[in-house]
């Protein structure tokens, strides 16, 4: 007799392993993350069994003190992972065997690592994305209280990277917050949607000893259990829309990354970055560079890569649980540790960084009052058809004297139109045409402040404010 530990699957195989093949099986070295989920299902399992009478109480009482003491290993740095410890479930069960002796081998009775696993991601994934999405809410917090404070100062709005209209900084600010809004509302609606469970599925065809799976549905925290075995153990659809969901959010971020590059770049000079997320060059002592917005920038591609990666591996399996989906761990993990970790960094990022209304205001033009001009004259009562290609006229012959479209005077603009008046120097303010944009959505004050009020009434009953 060998002393060497037996594998859970091992009882038809007499030959050995390759060394090589049972460390590319292995995935403790990465699943380990999910130990407390692991202990946490197990509980409730053993307790569903003594529900059921297929354990005693004292044999439950047994597990669950055991399976109490292995999560305080794994929580306090004492657990030691041994050889043959091929997968989280593996190894917690060995060490419940050496806790608690012969009855540990109970616990897996009419259970499978098939909706053992699947469970146990579903724990962890629903406990972390609680927490991203805490951080997607003070992220938030943190823009609109920003855009509160800065409420009048005015910048240029841009479309193709060229400058278009004027607008509020706090409006462009808000822009941002409406995505990561939106963002949010995805991450709760997709946690609500993946609560169900799937254990007592048992390895495919469901359980032989009749479980209560609703008791061990309320006794996790979830919502219901899945109706049909097949699909409970072999479905990752939840792992695959939260690397799309992860993908989308870092968008998100790599889009106002990419704004704050460019803002922050000397020939904007809108924003200065706090040193705290800013480095400088090995050669060239005047820079200061944006290193976290260009971090950003391209962890929405290490994301991206994640979700994409995973759906090549996802989209041939057949029916029920294969080895291929040991894959959706990995980019489940390193999804969730990229968001938190950017998410947090965009927050330090916007909470520190210093702006330069002055600077901002500097790169107004008259040219982005065109449209003013033109909506002049739809209050003159001339259609608007023909007061864009007026404006626009106007535009080329200030052009023409190389001077500004305000260097116009009234008889100038008499030649394009007779509807021209005196009043018309009023449309050559910056903030008259910020304010004329108060419907709801624009850059107005009024408007503005009915955004910040509505995502504080939004993060209020989320116990954000």
């Amino acid at each position: 007799m060998t002393d060497a530990p037996k594998k859970l699957w091992g009882g038809r195989f007499s030959g050995a392993v390759d060394p090589l093949m049972d460390a590319f099986n292995a995935s403790i070295h990465f699943d380990k993350r999910m130990y407390a989920a692991d202990c946490i299902g197990s509980i409730a399992y053993a307790k569903a069994l003594s529900k059921n009478g297929i354990i005693s109480k004292e044999e439950c009482e047994q597990l669950v003190s055991g399976l109490t003491d292995v999560m305080e290993e794994w929580s306090s740095g004492k657990f030691v992972i041994k050889a043959g410890d091929e997968d989280i479930h593996t190894a917690n069960e060995r060490r419940l065997g050496e806790l608690i002796g012969s009855v540990a081998g109970k616990l897996h009775t009419g259970r499978s690592r098939n909706d053992q696993v699947a469970t146990d991601m579903r724990l962890w994934l629903r406990d972390e994305a609680s927490k991203v999405l805490a951080h997607v809410k003070e992220l938030i917090a943190v823009t609109v209280a920003r855009a509160e404070k800065e409420l009048d100062v005015i910048m240029p709005g841009y479309t193709h990277l060229q400058r278009a209209q004027p607008i509020r900084w706090s409006h462009f600010l808000l822009s941002h917050a409406w995505l990561w809004q939106s963002d949010a509302e995805r991450l709760e609606q997709l946690i609500d949607r993946f609560n169900v469970l799937p254990l007592g599925s048992g390895a495919l065809a469901g359980h032989v000893f009749n479980i209560d799976r609703a008791f061990l549905a309320k006794e996790l925290g979830f919502r219901d259990y899945i109706h049909n075995s097949l699909y409970a153990v072999s479905d990752r659809d939840f792992v695959a829309e939260f690397l799309f969901w992860a993908s989308l959010t870092m968008t998100h971020i790599s889009r106002v990354a990419e704004d704050l590059i460019i803002y922050s770049s000397g020939e904007f000079a809108f924003v200065k970055l706090a040193d705290a997320y800013s480095t400088g060059s090995s050669l060239m002592p005047q820079k200061k560079n944006p290193d976290s917005l260009e971090l950003l920038r391209g962890k929405c591609g290490r994301v991206f890569g994640n979700m994409s990666g995973f759906m090549m591996s996802y989209k041939g399996i057949p029916s029920t649980y294969n080895k291929d989906l040991q894959e959706d761990k990995e980019p489940m993990f390193d999804a969730v540790d990229t968001l938190s970790g950017s998410l947090q960094i965009t927050a330090g990022v916007l909470s520190t960084m210093e702006i330069f209304p002055d600077k901002m205001r500097a790169s107004l033009s008259a040219d982005m009052l065109a449209t003013d001009l033109a909506e002049y004259l739809v209050r003159k009562g001339v259609p608007f058809r023909e007061t864009h290609h007026i404006s626009g006229a106007a535009v080329k012959m200030a052009e023409d004297r190389k001077g500004s479209l305000s260097d116009l005077t009234v008889e100038d603009l008499k030649t394009l139109h007779p509807s021209f008046e005196d009043d018309v120097a009023s449309v050559w303010s910056f903030e008259t045409s910020i304010e004329n944009r108060n419907a709801p959505g624009g850059t107005a004050k009024s408007s503005v402040l009915e955004q910040i009020n509505l995502l504080k009434t939004w993060l209020s009953k989320k116990k954000l404010i």
